[in-house]
């Protein structure tokens, strides 16, 4: 069903069917991304159409999609926070930003960031003008509560907490799938 807008998300092709593609953007997401990762369908895919995309792209954890498909390798990219420190296992090397372009390659940081990366598009495809009426559209004029959204800001204990916590085992099991990807 479209949304209120028209906007379908349904898929129209399969991977063998599918055209060339002008933009390619991989989403992350923790358990979906090692999953993928591990998948020489999906990877194979996204390797072909970078091969001709104008834009290859990934939010937060997509970029290791990219990376396994060998997309990163000698580039600055970007990713979530608590998984900077593995872009070296597929070729990057993290740059500590939002929105990071590499050529024709753009990453973006973790779940907000895809905000920042949406409008770098756009403007980078239909113009500043365009973006910026898009960013007055959603009204996106950020003011969080708490100055706490960086990990270079955050309380050390909110961090650490994170990281032992909710993001530990998602981090092993990246390091398990590049590794045994890579392997392949």
């Amino acid at each position: 069903m479209p949304s209120d807008c028209g906007l379908g998300l349904v898929p129209t092709h399969t991977f063998a069917n599918c055209p060339p593609l002008d933009l390619l953007c991989v989403p992350g997401g923790s358990y979906g991304v090692v999953r993928a990762i591990g998948d020489r369908e999906i990877i194979e895919f996204v390797r072909r159409q970078a091969g001709a995309a104008k834009y290859v792209t990934s939010v937060c954890t997509g970029a290791f999609i990219l990376g396994v498909a060998g997309l990163l390798k000698g580039r600055r990219a970007t990713t979530h926070w608590a998984f900077t420190d593995l872009l070296p296992l597929v070729g990057a090397t993290h740059e500590k930003a939002r929105v990071v372009r590499d050529g024709n390659v753009i990453t973006a940081g973790g779940v907000t960031s895809g905000i920042d990366f949406g409008l770098t598009v756009a403007a980078e495809i239909a113009g500043e003008r365009a973006a910026q009426t898009i960013q007055l559209g959603i009204e996106y004029d950020p003011e969080p509560p708490f100055d706490s959204g960086h990990p270079d800001r955050a309380p050390a204990a909110i961090k650490s907490a994170l990281l032992s916590g909710r993001y530990e085992e998602a981090r092993s099991a990246f390091r398990a799938g590049i590794d045994k990807a890579t392997r392949l």
